[in-house]
């Protein structure tokens, strides 16, 4: 049975950071940054040789007594904004970050504009009619029935 578990035990890191509230931020700045080989993982969740020498390197930095701005900027001059989650709010950020609650409103704006449309068809569709268009909707409605009863019937028709 242990012969099934030696796989996982290969991905337990063995280095222990010299505090616990280095380890917290160890834990927060691998789940923060993405790896530059893996598709959409983090350092975390990633297994490749890069990700694996980036935690290592995490690691180093934050027993130097670095800032996570000072890691962040790190990555970043090394292996470009693509290692980062949250990129930074800027001139060629904007789309990025303005885009999901740009598609919110056009959708909102659009299901308010379909209902608006339903409730007018419906208030129109309610409208009351005058006496004179009753009386001409009568008319149709008698000269229907008779042409209806003669198509239903047509040698009762003949014989009257």
């Amino acid at each position: 049975m242990s012969v099934l578990c030696l796989p996982v035990w290969g991905v337990i890191e063995v280095d222990r950071l010299s505090s616990p509230a280095l380890s917290e931020r160890y834990q927060y700045l691998v789940a923060e940054y993405r790896c530059p080989k893996c598709q959409n993982q983090n350092l975390a969740e990633s297994n490749s040789p890069i990700s694996i020498d980036l935690r290592t390197e995490i690691r180093r930095l934050l027993e130097e007594g670095a800032s996570d701005a000072q890691i962040s900027d790190y990555l970043v001059a090394r292996y470009g904004e693509f290692v980062l989650y949250r990129p930074k709010v800027k001139n060629s950020t904007y789309l990025l970050w303005l885009a999901p609650a740009v598609l919110l409103l056009l959708g909102l704006l659009v299901i308010v504009f379909i209902v608006r449309r339903q409730k007018r068809a419906v208030n129109t569709s309610k409208t009351a009619l005058s006496s004179t268009e009753q009386a001409a909707l009568q008319a149709l409605l008698g000269t229907a029935e008779k042409q209806n009863d003669k198509t239903v019937n047509p040698n009762e028709a003949e014989s009257k």
